[in-house]
């Protein structure tokens, strides 16, 4: 721990004078009562509260050090550290179109997704991942980091309104998608560079299709794993009718063969997850990948560390002052 303003630490000094007036001088100044003879009692036990008479005045002296230690600032180091990991590249691409909503997976399709992706990121700790999200456009949600704390931040706040209400063109563009994944990953040194590609329909917009966007990731020598979610069969869709919503029947069209296609041609896997357990299988599986050794530069931010000394000098002397008026309670 740092402390900003040292200085403080002379006012310790201060201590020093305050025990020689306890024991020399301020004895003198509380009332006593004169005995013809003491020896009676020369031999007798001492109580526990004779034995801990000077505790008051201890617990005075812990809260005056604590106030001078909270007075220097403790405060974190402000440093960058530098350790080499085993890690790859991952970008999520993730649809977010409203088709997202369909319930055959609970709670729907989207909230799924991210839960059991939100597991996948908290279990690699080294990796470095980011988040891209498309629907009719696509756009890098949040970049490679290995700040999983904030990318699980943004993970929690992906939503399809962004598509159902204008944002961004509602629809499924796979290429657009997995073409901003490639141009997040394309400058990266790591030796594995991985795309999960997850969307639950067939590529129906865009500017580019998903084929040519396999191409430039096997040019980059970018591995593509794309996630069919859904149903085989017919899911339940939320629809708002005059202001409630009603749930009407969905059939499930997936894309399933250009998925394939575009796995294939990036020396990836397909994979089809009808339930959640199957998709928690997916990412587990997913796990398993190769990993290369990165070079990781980590800042420390500082921080004001005051609070554990604020409360261990009011604690002090609130204890002082009970002790005071109970156990050591003095009758002039």
């Amino acid at each position: 721990m740092h402390f900003a303003n040292k200085e403080y630490f002379l006012l310790l000094l201060l201590l020093i004078p305050y025990v020689l007036w306890y024991f020399l001088y301020k004895r003198k100044m509380e009332p006593s009562m004169r005995m013809s003879d003491t020896f009676p009692y020369r031999f007798a036990p001492k109580s526990w509260r004779v034995r801990l008479l000077h505790l008051p005045m201890l617990l005075r002296m812990l809260a005056f050090t604590m106030i001078v230690f909270m007075l220097a600032r403790p405060q974190t180091h402000n440093s960058w550290g530098e350790r080499t990991v085993e890690g790859i590249d991952i970008m999520l691409s993730m649809d977010v179109s409203t088709s997202m909503l369909a319930e055959d997976l609970r709670p729907n399709r989207l909230e799924a997704a991210k839960e059991v992706a939100a597991e996948f990121i908290s279990g690699r700790p080294d990796d470095n991942i980011g988040l891209n999200i498309f629907a009719g456009e696509a756009f890098t949600q949040c970049p490679m980091t290995l700040d999983h704390q904030s990318l699980l931040n943004l993970l929690v706040n992906v939503r399809t309104d962004i598509a159902a209400n204008g944002l961004i063109q509602d629809g499924t563009a796979i290429g657009m998608g997995l073409a901003t994944a490639v141009g997040r990953l394309k400058e990266s040194k790591s030796k594995s560079k991985v795309v999960i590609l997850l969307t639950d329909g067939s590529n129906n917009c865009g500017d580019i299709s998903p084929m040519t966007a396999a191409e430039l990731a096997k040019k980059y020598n970018i591995r593509v794993y794309t996630i069919a979610v859904g149903t085989n069969k017919v899911a339940r869709y939320p629809v708002n009718v005059g202001g409630t919503i009603q749930y009407l029947p969905m059939a499930v069209e997936i894309d399933t063969k250009t998925l394939k296609d575009i796995a294939t041609t990036t020396n990836g896997n397909f994979y089809r997850a009808t339930n959640k357990a199957e998709l928690k299988k997916i990412y587990k599986d997913i796990d398993t990948l190769e990993k290369t050794k990165l070079d990781v530069k980590k800042f420390n931010k500082r921080y004001e560390g005051f609070l554990p000394f604020a409360i261990a000098a009011i604690a002090a002397l609130l204890l002082e002052v009970l002790l005071r008026i109970t156990v050591f309670r003095r009758i002039p």
